[in-house]
């Protein structure tokens, strides 16, 4: 079968009925399909099918199953399992946007979660909007890193996502328009082989309220996805990028697989699959891994 249907649930939440919904659907329109393969029993299946455009069956699968608390991807079945992980940090690797959270504890949260929320939807641009809020965070202590480092979270499934690949022998690496004392942690936290990240400013103890330049954003993620695969000498189509917004953009449409995980709407119309509703974990079966190959 030249194709595969992947839909995903919350574990033990994923029905046999909608996985015959999907299986129907696909029937319907002239695709010939194998029998379902479950990768984790009640949480995330396969249907391998021909016939059928993957955009078709992933415009038909959609409509089907909307409403459904589920995430689904349609791709090519060979090549499924990527070599390299390139992942944006704040609100896709960890819960929480890392500047906005350091500017809460400033007493600025409100202006800066502001200009958060442009850039990422695209209204503005990423690099001035890195520059006015660093501004705004002029003279706060330097301390605030370690008091906003205290309350990161991993989202669910990253650290399993970013380990099992790992362990499959791809290189990992996180990539984030955020800042490197922010990025090393979570890095070691989730098992990621590389950590790439903008620079803070410091005078006397106190943020500076410059921007270190150059800045690391869209382009320089997208940048740093090619120059790892050229690096390792993998081919693009075997790459995978993960990540929400606007600056994430460029590498969600290089990458063999860009997945948008929560994403804002222009990340969304990027991406080749989206995760709504599920784990990070979502990202591994996509790629065909089974529950019991997962790396904790």
């Amino acid at each position: 079968m030249a194709n595969v249907l992947t839909v995903i649930g919350a574990a033990g939440g994923l029905s046999d009925d909608i996985v015959v919904r999907a299986l129907g659907t696909l029937n319907h329109l002239g695709a010939v399909t194998a029998p379902p393969d479950w990768l984790s029993p009640a949480e995330a299946c396969d249907v391998a099918f021909q016939g059928l455009p993957e955009k078709d069956a992933e415009k038909a699968v959609r409509s089907a199953l909307k409403g459904a608390p589920v995430d689904y991807y349609c791709g090519p079945s060979e090549g499924r399992r990527k070599r390299l992980l390139v992942a944006d940090m704040d609100s896709t690797i960890i819960t929480s946007e890392t500047l906005d959270e350091l500017a809460a504890l400033a007493g600025k949260g409100d202006e800066i979660t502001a200009i958060t929320t442009r850039s990422m939807l695209g209204e503005i641009d990423f690099h001035d909007a890195l520059r006015r809020r660093l501004a705004i965070l002029k003279g706060m202590p330097e301390t605030l890193i370690a008091e906003t480092l205290a309350g990161v979270q991993l989202t669910p499934g990253a650290a399993t996502l970013v380990r099992t690949m790992a362990a499959a022998g791809a290189h990992t690496a996180l990539v984030s328009g955020g800042f490197t004392p922010f990025t090393e942690a979570v890095a070691t936290m989730a098992g990621f082989h590389d950590n790439f990240a903008n620079h803070f400013d410091f005078k006397d103890g106190q943020f500076s309220g410059n921007a270190v330049e150059p800045i690391l954003g869209p382009e320089a993620k997208l940048e740093t996805l090619m120059r790892l695969a050229g690096a390792r000498n993998i081919p693009i189509t075997e790459t995978l990028a993960i990540g929400d917004g606007a600056n994430d953009v460029p590498m969600l449409q290089a990458a063999g697989l860009g997945i948008a995980h929560r994403g804002k709407p222009v990340a969304v119309a990027a991406a080749d699959a989206r995760i709504d509703h599920t784990e990070l974990t979502a990202a591994l079966f996509m790629q065909g891994y089974r529950r019991a190959e997962f790396v904790s």
